[in-house]
């Protein structure tokens, strides 16, 4: 009974269709939301690329994004997850990128990492790693870590933050606004589910332009980038822009990369699937890894970094109620025009950091207590306190250890503490192997 009465939060299954044009729209929602340009646009900044070298990279990820997503929605995984760039590899790769003098060393790599996940999955190890090591008491811990470890960003990252036009005043204000109108939306389709459908399944997308318009107000959006972007461009891509070399220790480092990045993505898997009330089978798992390990190898050739399953598409699910695969069909295809349409992109990147902020930071607090619905039917003893505590703490520990630590330590361990998600899903697993059921 309960099962069925948590799959009425969905307005739309996983499996059903919706009319085109709705699910044209609700893909863009889910770009939106995902903020993708965000680790190429560090990395372009941080290795000090040109203004059109950084527009060529942005373009890239949208293309690989796109590319990806397709791979594993219509044909891999088969669940509602957009691929997005992930941000596990980008002090890897700005420092392959610096010792080596450009992109072609960290394509290599990348490419070599992604041949390697496809025979990791194609071989079936996974799905016994995941079966042995990662039960409901512990995929639910990693999904609360992901969204724990998520809402520090829209904070430090989108809402306390100032510009020439915004203090940080205004940035908290406009966040505010932004994730007050998400949630009066999204709950309108709670409480008027014949009325309130369209804004629920639209809440997102509605929070985003009134964000937008109340900063326009307030003299924070700037469409100059907009003005300024060609109407059509091309990506930067593998064999074109870009050679592939092959280095040992970029491979090695790469491949460190690829193996925190599958301990990430399986925490968005059950995410997805804690939200969709779907269960994410052996062989799902297996075909998601060679899904993952394709799409990153499509991403390298196109001419961008790793990508992996991005956990906000849990968090939108949740508040539109909205799961079909159509949608996240059309989303790939808006990834794919983005990364042709120069003023578009420019158009999304322009919408103030505060508002994208203002949605992030709900969708995050929704993804944690999606990880908390999965494990509230445990029994709590000692025991499982430590397995879920522990790792939280953890987490929470990474997010605030200060520079200096990390750069102390060894650059392997530095990959992993780079990665909050990854390291306390590895210590959550280690606590429920490590301490003994009680009889």
């Amino acid at each position: 009974m309960e099962t069925r009465v948590e799959k009425k939060n969905l307005t739309v299954g996983v499996n059903e269709d919706i009319p085109f044009g709705q699910a044209f729209i609700l893909g863009l929602q889910h770009v939106l939301a995902m903020d993708v340009y965000v680790p190429p646009f560090i990395i372009a900044t941080a290795v000090g690329m040109s203004s059109p070298e950084a527009a060529g990279l942005i373009q890239s990820t949208f293309l690989g994004a796109g590319i990806a997503s397709l791979i594993q929605v219509l044909f891999f995984l088969k669940l509602p997850v957009c691929q997005g760039p992930s941000f596990v590899p980008v002090g890897a790769i700005i420092g392959i990128y610096l010792g080596s003098k450009g992109m072609d060393t960290v394509l290599g790599a990348s490419v070599i990492g992604a041949l390697a996940v496809v025979l990791l999955g194609m071989t079936g190890v996974y799905k016994y790693i995941v079966r042995k090591f990662i039960p409901s008491i512990v995929s639910g811990t990693i999904i609360m870590i992901v969204g724990l470890t998520l809402l520090p960003s829209a904070f430090t990252g989108n809402i306390y933050v100032s510009s020439e036009s915004l203090s940080i005043n205004q940035n908290i204000l406009l966040a505010i606004i932004t994730a007050a109108t998400l949630i009066i939306f999204s709950m309108l389709g709670e409480y008027f589910p014949n009325l309130g459908k369209i804004f629920r399944i639209s809440s997102v997308i509605i929070a985003l332009a009134l964000g937008s318009v109340i900063a326009s107000f307030m003299g924070g959006l700037d469409f100059s980038s907009v003005s300024e972007a060609s109407f059509l461009s091309l990506p930067n891509i593998a064999f074109i822009d870009f050679g592939l070399k092959f280095d040992i220790s970029a491979i090695l480092t790469m491949l460190v990369i690829y193996m925190v990045l599958l301990a990430e993505t399986t925490g968005t898997w059950y995410a997805v699937s804690a939200v969709t009330e779907e269960a994410v089978t052996d062989e799902q798992i297996n075909k998601g890894v060679i899904g993952e390990g394709l799409g990153c190898l499509m991403a390298a050739l196109v001419g961008t970094t790793p990508v992996t399953g991005y956990s906000t598409n849990a968090g939108i699910i949740s508040i539109t109620g909205v799961a079909s695969k159509k949608v996240f069909v059309m989303a790939s295809v808006w990834f794919i025009i983005l990364s042709f349409l120069g003023k578009l992109s420019a158009l999304i990147h322009a919408i103030p950091s505060a508002v994208i902020g203002g949605v992030f930071s709900v969708v995050c607090v929704i993804i944690m207590l999606s990880g908390f619905r999965v494990i509230k039917n445990q029994e709590f003893s000692e025991r499982e306190l430590y397995i879920i505590g522990v790792p939280l703490i953890v987490a929470i520990g990474l997010l605030f250890m200060p520079a200096e630590v990390k750069q102390s330590a060894p650059q392997f361990i530095q990959y992993l503490l780079d990665s909050p998600i990854a390291l306390s899903a590895i210590v959550a697993v280690a606590m429920n192997k490590l301490i003994p059921e009680t009889k």
